[in-house]
């Protein structure tokens, strides 16, 4: 049967589709059983529908009590933020310790943070003339970005990129090593640093 995964988002879902597609080919041991979304009109909802993924938007007031009694109510083994912009509440983090990994677009602890999400990271990357830049996945704690980094894979900037074709060619790296860190959680496996 493998891990029940819940994956929360706040845009086009493509580390999303990613994940999806890994599990429907087999290479994820698991099955996502919703997305969860801060907004209402979010491709990845309809990524998720696509494939008869229940998919839940859940708005300002109640969000975080929403979130874990959906969390709670289908058993999920791994939250994945993929690209999910608002902090959870430390309830969660607490109930779901070990349990929640997030995908980040810098070399952490480089460009992370409080306001480093998104083009802002990769603007920031262009901006300080850095020679890489890369992803990072990470266990979420009540910091921001300062949990466990479990894998990071760097690529060269080189000097004819701007932000968006930078930002490219590191959502090429999400999606690999997002559906890497969730194939070995879901097989049981933790040897990360192999990887790295």
């Amino acid at each position: 049967m493998g891990i029940k995964i819940a994956v929360l988002i706040s845009g086009g879902g493509t580390n999303l589709q990613s994940v999806i597609d890994n599990v429907e080919n087999g290479v994820i041991n698991g099955e996502i059983k919703l997305v969860i979304s801060n907004i209402k009109n979010a491709y990845g909802m309809t990524r998720a529908r696509n494939h008869n993924i229940p998919a839940f938007f859940v708005d300002r007031g109640n969000r975080n009590k929403r979130i874990l009694s959906l969390l709670d109510e289908n058993s999920i083994d791994l939250v994945i933020l993929a690209g999910y912009l608002k902090i959870l509440s430390k309830d969660i983090i607490k109930k779901y310790d070990k349990k929640i990994i997030n995908i980040h677009p810098s070399l952490i602890p480089k460009y992370c943070g409080k306001g480093y999400y998104g083009e802002k990271v990769h603007k920031a990357v262009i901006e300080k003339n850095e020679k890489y830049s890369g992803a990072t996945v990470h266990f979420v704690d009540e910091g921001v970005d300062t949990g466990k980094i479990l894998i990071q894979e760097k690529i060269e900037v080189k000097n004819s990129d701007d932000y968006k074709s930078l930002s490219k060619k590191v959502l090429e790296i999400e999606h690999r090593i997002l559906v890497k860190a969730v194939e070995k959680i879901s097989k049981g496996e933790s040897d990360f640093e192999s990887i790295n």
